[in-house]
């Protein structure tokens, strides 16, 4: 079973997408960019708020869009975040000089780091594969842009399939996230990852807009769904359901 990560903006949201059936409570601010972080105090306020009603839903949080070199902002972000009360610190790092560097570095910070590989234009197997060796608790693959191109429109399938076994592989859940909508539910079931990430389709009119809870629990019965055959094309593997259940 592919795991629902909801991005939400505040309590309300967050309280509406636990109820509606995500697994995995996402904060972040979409008027901020892609991966766009909220004040490490609404970050404390809302984990707070959601510690009390759902004590063992997982919650990730954002640190920003902030430079893969940028390495000191980038550790004492991690920390912020970590600190105030996330299981999950989710840092944006695209394909770059800078990239392994950055890697490394956030494999050794003390704290719950899940590396977001921004694969606009593509993505090295190298980097992917040094990233999978670096022992983190997952990696989420996500474009940068919001401009109407999803995930799949910079990746192929196989390439994405190879790199979520590689993840696994190593013990690692792998999840997708990039503007996904329901024209790529078929392409979702196919790689069956343990995480799949949404914002857009889960709001009334645009990112930006309000989560819409109907539309949470309309995805979530989707990808809880079984997905027939679809998934044998691309060699998807049966790990997901145990990798999702870490969360």
């Amino acid at each position: 079973m592919t795991a629902l990560l909801a991005s939400v903006r505040s309590d309300d949201e967050a309280f509406d997408a636990a109820r509606a059936g995500a697994e995995l409570i996402d904060l972040k601010e979409p008027n901020a960019g892609a991966l766009g972080g909220l004040s490490i105090g609404d970050i404390t306020h809302i984990a707070r708020q959601l510690r009390a009603r759902y004590p063992v839903k997982p919650i990730s949080a954002t640190i920003g869009d902030v430079p893969a070199d940028a390495f000191d902002e980038i550790a004492a972000r991690v920390i912020e975040v970590s600190d105030a009360g996330i299981d999950y610190v989710k840092v944006g790092v695209a394909r770059g000089p800078a990239a392994r560097r950055c890697l490394e570095q956030l494999a050794t910070l003390p704290a719950t780091v899940v590396p977001v590989l921004l694969c606009d234009g593509g993505m090295d197997d190298e980097l992917v594969s040094h990233t999978a060796s670096l022992g983190f608790a997952g990696v989420m693959f996500d474009t940068a842009g919001k401009d109407g191109n999803t995930l799949f429109d910079h990746v192929d399938v196989e390439s994405l399939a190879r790199w979520l076994r590689l993840t696994r592989a190593r013990g690692a859940m792998g999840g997708i996230a990039g503007a996904l909508g329901w024209a790529q539910l078929e392409q979702i079931r196919a790689l069956a990852p343990d995480v799949a990430g949404f914002r857009t389709a889960l709001c009334a009119d645009g990112r930006r807009s309000r989560l819409d809870p109907q539309r949470v629990a309309q995805w979530a019965s989707a990808l809880h769904r079984p997905g027939g055959d679809v998934g044998a094309g691309v060699g998807a593997g049966a790990h997901g359901g145990a990798n999702a259940a870490r969360l």
